[in-house]
């Protein structure tokens, strides 16, 4: 493991640092200034380059932040704790604006500093992982077994010519598939050519596909190329192909069948060599039914259907993809990349994502913006994610301990309202049964709104909410009787009355 640098002018901080991290497995260089570790960058090498980077902020012969800067510059990904004392807060703030991991108030708690550090350097282990996954990426994400049959697909039509038909949800990531379709087609030294059909008003449209002859209506004062001349040789994508007007369809279905079309107000047919990509959000075969899509044209372009799933049908690349829209962000911001912890990301991932890839590109960016460190914890995220967990859980009572209630026949038993959970996750409870995203779901998130906010006895809470719910929905279907509902739970007839007991449903 490469080794944690300390820079402080201060033998006694170096060395008890240095102690305390030997001490957990972690080794040290150190150094007394700022200018023995910009000499030792020079010659680092790669393995024995900073894992982390601990630095004082004042010093002879250097400031803390100074140093950051310098460092930022060879090492963008490299977490820096910065210590300061108390009275030095807005030199603080001025490390988190200079890209600094955290900071570390003097006189610190020794093990609350080891504990700073160690999260820095599961967080950089971390980074670099994810860093060689990047590196090896291709211009389109995902290792979900959805995004793997899509990839597969295109390599698949990787040297046809055919016309293909994308389907998926509006901000799934349809141009890009597109994009990669052509990349990898045997036209990919030809251009590529874009045009979104429900984005050019009805009167524009003929004009922008096939272009217009000089005078051919008023404003036309020269000939102009059209879209499928401009992808001559190459791709011509049709976005949102379901929003084109009828008779629009017909001149489209006649390029297809015939490799010809005409510029408006031209009479000279014009040869199309070029290969048509469509793409919709719609239900293409309700919208024949309904009359306002040709279906002649709909088997045109239907030739091979390739379906993009939703953002919430491939939760697991929500890391992958975060990281590069993070990335994405703060490079044209010309800022540090942010990272985001390990429960921010369970909590974005659980998020539903109406917006898809578009709509995460767009928190990434309200992230890189908006987040006040350079690690975004649960609490940084935006307000419609927080809002949608929360509302995900408010159904049922927060967890703690059942109170017994005393029910008349068939009556139903009252949880006792817990204390409240921090702001972030408020108000946060169990999943009902059989709501949409699922229980275990809402378990999953409701495990880490509790540990979030400290709780230490969150297996117990957890699993005597989850036996009393499983006995009383048992109790109920038998009307009171225990032992054929021990009999349909798996358990003892002594196991329901002891925990019947326990869990004070008498």
């Amino acid at each position: 493991m490469k080794p944690i640098w300390i820079v402080d002018d201060d033998q006694s901080i170096r060395f008890v640092l240095e102690k305390a991290l030997l001490r957990e497995d972690l080794p040290t260089r150190s150094f007394t200034n700022p200018r023995e570790v910009l000499a030792a960058l020079e010659t680092a090498t790669e393995e024995d380059g900073p894992q982390i980077l601990v630095s004082d902020i004042r010093m002879p012969g250097g400031s803390g932040l100074d140093l950051l800067e310098k460092v930022k510059e060879k090492l963008p990904g490299l977490p820096v704790i910065i210590m300061t004392a108390f009275s030095d807060l807005d030199s603080a703030v001025a490390a988190f604006q200079g890209g600094a991991f955290e900071y570390l108030p003097k006189p610190f708690d020794l093990p609350k500093a080891v504990e700073l550090i160690r999260r820095a350097v599961e967080e950089s282990q971390r980074e670099e992982v994810a860093e060689e996954r990047m590196a090896a990426a291709p211009e389109m994400l995902g290792q979900a077994p959805a995004m793997q049959d899509v990839f597969r697909a295109i390599g698949r039509l990787s040297q046809s010519m055919v016309t293909v038909m994308i389907t998926g949800e509006s901000g799934s990531g349809k141009e890009l598939v597109a994009r990669a379709l052509h990349k990898h087609s045997p036209r990919a030294n030809g251009p590529f050519v874009a045009i979104n059909t429900a984005a050019i008003p009805k009167d524009l449209l003929e004009s922008e596909l096939f272009g217009h002859e000089r005078g051919a209506f008023t404003g036309a004062q020269s000939m102009r190329r059209g879209r499928f001349e401009q992808a001559e040789g190459g791709t011509l994508f049709l976005d949102e192909i379901g929003d084109m007007p009828f008779d629009l369809q017909t001149r489209l279905l006649r390029v297809l069948s015939d490799g010809h079309f005409y510029r408006v107000g031209g009479h000279n047919a014009v040869k199309a060599n070029v290969r048509v990509i469509a793409a919709t959000h719609q239900d293409l075969e309700q919208r024949v039914k309904e009359g306002g899509f040709r279906e002649d044209l709909f088997h045109r372009l239907n030739v091979i259907r390739l379906r993009l799933p939703a953002l919430r049908e491939r939760r697991e690349d929500v890391f992958m993809l975060a990281r590069h829209f993070l990335q994405q962000s703060a490079k044209q911001l010309g800022v540090e990349p942010k990272r985001i912890s390990d429960t921010a990301l369970q909590l974005l991932s659980n998020f539903s994502f109406p917006g898809n890839v578009r709509q995460l590109e767009n928190i990434c960016h309200w992230l890189t913006v908006m987040a006040p460190a350079q690690v975004i914890e649960p609490k940084d995220l935006p307000p419609e994610v927080l809002d949608s967990v929360s509302e995900m859980f408010k159904a049922v009572a927060p967890l703690e301990k059942m109170e017994a209630a005393k029910p008349e026949a068939g009556g139903a038993l009252e949880p006792v309202p817990a204390a409240p959970l921090p702001e972030a996750f408020a108000p946060v409870a169990a999943l009902p049964v059989g709501a949409a995203s699922g229980w275990e779901s809402g378990l999953e998130a409701e495990a880490l709104a509790l540990l979030a906010a400290g709780r230490h006895d969150i297996w117990d809470v957890l699993t005597r909410r989850f036996e009393s719910r499983l006995i009383q929905t048992a109790l109920t279907n038998t009307r009171g009787r225990r032992i054929e509902a021990a009999q349909k739970l798996g358990i003892g007839r002594n196991t329901i009355t002891r925990k019947i007991q326990e869990l004070n449903l008498e």
